[in-house]
Formats: C-alpha cells, sequence, structure tokens
C-alpha cells in the first residue's frame, strides 16, 4: 500500500473517531481510539515512536517520539488544541526530514470541522 492509500484510510478512521467522540477531549485518547480504529482497518500501527537522529556522528537515541506512525510509512501527529499553530507544521516536516518519510498528517481533533483540521505535509528533502 502506498503512502496515498493509506492516507485515505487516516482520514477515514480520523472521521470515525472524531463523528463518535466529538471535540475536546485529550490528545491520548485521540490517540488510542484513531490507534484502535487503524487497526481495525488492517493497518499495523506503532504509537509513541522514538526515533533517534544522528548529529555530526552523535547519535541522540530518544530526539523525538512520534504520535502515530502507520505502515512504517506515514506520520500522524494529533492535537486537541485551541489553534494549530506554525510550530506543529514545521514539528511535523521536521520528523518527516528525520526519519525520511514522505508522508505526514497533522491533525487537531479540538475543532467544529474536523474536515478543515487534517493538514497533509509531504517531505520536501526526500533524496
Amino acid at each position: 500500500m502506498n503512502e496515498n492509500e493509506i492516507s485515505f484510510y487516516i482520514r477515514k478512521s480520523i472521521f470515525s473517531v472524531y463523528n463518535e467522540l466529538g471535540p475536546g477531549l485529550l490528545e491520548k485518547v485521540y490517540e488510542k481510539v484513531l490507534t484502535y480504529e487503524l487497526q481495525n482497518n488492517g493497518l499495523a500501527v506503532k504509537t509513541q515512536v522514538q526515533i533517534p537522529i544522528e548529529y555530526k556522528g552523535f547519535v541522540i537515541d530518544t530526539s523525538f517520539i512520534a504520535d502515530i506512525n502507520v505502515e512504517n510509512k506515514v506520520i500522524v501527529e494529533i492535537k486537541s488544541i485551541p489553534e494549530i499553530s506554525n510550530v506543529h507544521h514545521k514539528q511535523l516536516l521536521t520528523y518527516l526530514k528525520l526519519t525520511g518519510l514522505k508522508l505526514g498528517l497533522l491533525v487537531n481533533f479540538n475543532t467544529d470541522y474536523i474536515d478543515k483540521s487534517i493538514i497533509r505535509k509531504i517531505n520536501g528533502n526526500i533524496s
């Protein structure tokens, strides 16, 4: 399955979770329920994935933690906050750059319109 196909199932699962639970819960709740939903769709899912980075030959074991990694191809970063800021976009782009993955989704469940709160980010640093 490619990133676009995976993205379709992730978006479908996000809508399902949002329609069932609504806005205003903690990020951890959405992470657990979204993980459950994705796994029920047959996708391989890892949560709270520690990603090491290398900086000039120096390895940092736990440099960042991705909320959800789907099929080792797509990172999903979950928020439940009043408003997404620029730093959240940049955070996901950094995660993509450091992992070499092509696609990430930033989702904010604390919204009246979930369809406008799922943001697709593409890694422009793929070699």
